[in-house]
């Protein structure tokens, strides 16, 4: 089954290369495509596509509000994020609205795909920069209580989960390790699991929790 995919992008060129992208390849399906906040809104929940690339700086509203009113209608989409804002304020106001991803423009097609499909498999894809942003976040944030949570991984789990807090992409860590992406996919979904997270966020806030 194909994984159905809408764009909320006002500039026309970027609109056009996302297009592209997503009818050139055979394992997606391109639902719609908006220029604009307000006919997103009113349509996607209807359209009901998989994965939507939303941009952050829309006329008539942020893709970060569009986000925030879309999630609570459509829970099973999920929302990437393509922006050129690499500051905290913007990657933690789109996670906090329902964002599951957030990825640079600019980002190469490959990566674009590969995002895609982390999303559909659980996970939470962003750019290097955007996760090392993060983690640089969290580092400076107050120490909580070690959560016992950790105690449960394996070895390699907790390999998988220090590379992620790292900034790490999938394939980077697959490369690390020597296995395949779609291991490092089951690896992340238990981590998930085990930690009782539904995000990359919040995995590697609980991970940088642990005392040194």
């Amino acid at each position: 089954m194909k994984t159905r995919v809408s764009i909320i992008e006002d500039d026309d060129t970027t609109r056009r290369i996302l297009t592209e992208i997503v009818t050139g390849t055979p394992s997606l399906q391109l639902v719609s495509q908006y220029n604009r906040c307000i006919p997103a809104i009113k349509a996607l929940p209807a359209e009901a596509p998989n994965v939507v690339l939303v941009d952050i700086n829309l006329p008539e509203m942020s893709g970060v509000e569009a986000v925030r009113q879309l999630k609570p209608v459509m829970p099973g989409t999920q929302f990437l994020m393509l922006t050129v804002y690499e500051d905290a304020d913007h990657i933690f106001a789109a996670l906090a609205a329902g964002a599951t991803g957030y990825l640079l423009k600019g980002t190469r097609r490959t990566e674009l795909l590969e995002a895609i499909a982390q999303i559909m498999s659980g996970g939470s894809p962003m750019s290097s920069g955007i996760a090392r942003k993060v983690v640089q976040s969290f580092s400076g944030a107050p120490p909580a209580p070690r959560s016992a949570d950790l105690e449960t991984l394996s070895p390699r789990e907790q390999s998988v989960l220090d590379l992620l807090s790292k900034g790490y992409l999938y394939k980077e860590i697959a490369e690390s390790l020597s296995v395949s992406v779609p291991t490092v996919n089951t690896y992340i979904r238990r981590i998930y699991e085990k930690l009782q997270v539904h995000s990359r966020t919040q995995a590697i806030n609980k991970y940088l929790q642990k005392p040194n």
